[in-house]
């Protein structure tokens, strides 16, 4: 899934989320709401009620328990779990099924982050402007804010090209995606993550100017090859994709030639234990 991880905050209780850009979705964790509904701090006592009242639903027919999915949240040990999760309208469902006084703020907490993606789909710049403040707040310099909208904006043309040539589902789209980006740095999405230290975090968010640069210029090239040639379905495009990151691999390779400096690197900008300094090369 391309997605945002991050987490919400609904009276003290940390609600995981994931946000999915393919459908411009939020997605909560289902226990993490569940908790927040029955005041339960203790993660398996509100795991074990979802679980009963997941059966329960099941057996009623309830067509809100289907329409959950399941995806890799961090708990707290870290590590990623498969969670059951489900969208605002899915979770208001739920919601209703749940003997509780906290319904009602949770229903106008929930509408409230639906209605602040419904301004943000209707004025883009809001959206925009609120990831330039967010990563701003996490110490990124303007020309870092510059180069990684500048990135996405060649990413998401991209990704409309793709949803347009019959390419369906996050499944074909983060394939899609690591070809190109092994093809122009010779790692996986993974391998470049490991190698930055990341875990739920996103990767281009942890990326240096120069590594910004040379996955938009991937990205493009891959869109205008695409485009050339009116590449559909995953075969054609998985190509466009390997020519366009080669591309891009060219232009990498003569760079560091040149510099005698590697473009992918290990440089994040995560917060080294024990201080409030992050990490980063190029601000």
């Amino acid at each position: 899934m391309d997605s945002e991880q991050a987490l919400a905050v609904f009276e003290n209780y940390k609600i995981r989320r994931v946000y999915d850009e393919a459908s411009e979705t939020w997605y909560f964790s289902v226990v993490d709401i569940v908790a927040a509904l029955i005041q339960q701090p203790d993660y398996q006592a509100a795991r074990n009620y979802w679980k009963v009242l997941k059966n329960r639903l099941n057996k009623e027919g309830s067509e809100s328990v289907t329409k959950c999915n399941r995806l890799k949240l961090p708990a707290a040990d870290g590590k990623q779990y498969l969670t059951d999760v489900a969208s605002p309208e899915t979770l208001l469902r739920i919601i209703q099924s749940v003997p509780s006084p906290k319904a009602e703020p949770i229903k106008l907490w929930l509408a409230k982050v639906g209605y602040e993606r419904i301004q943000d789909m209707s004025d883009p710049a809001r959206s925009l402007d609120r990831a330039r403040e967010y990563w701003r707040q996490h110490g990124r310099s303007e020309k870092w804010i510059q180069q990684r909208m500048m990135g996405q904006e060649t990413r998401n043309k991209l990704t409309d090209y793709w949803k347009e040539h019959e390419i369906k589902g996050e499944e074909e789209y983060a394939i899609l995606t690591n070809i190109i980006h092994q093809e122009w740095t010779g790692v996986s999405v993974k391998k470049h993550k490991d190698l930055k230290g990341l875990r739920t975090q996103n990767l281009r968010d942890h990326m240096n100017e120069a590594e910004l640069i040379f996955t938009a210029l991937a990205e493009l090239s891959t869109r205008q090859i695409a485009e050339t040639v009116d590449a559909t379905g995953m075969p054609e495009n998985a190509e466009a994709g390997r020519k366009g990151g080669g591309i891009a691999k060219n232009a990498r390779l003569e760079l560091e030639q040149k510099t005698g400096r590697n473009v992918v690197t290990g440089e994040n900008f995560l917060r080294p234990p024990g201080t409030g300094k992050k990490l980063g090369s190029t601000d």
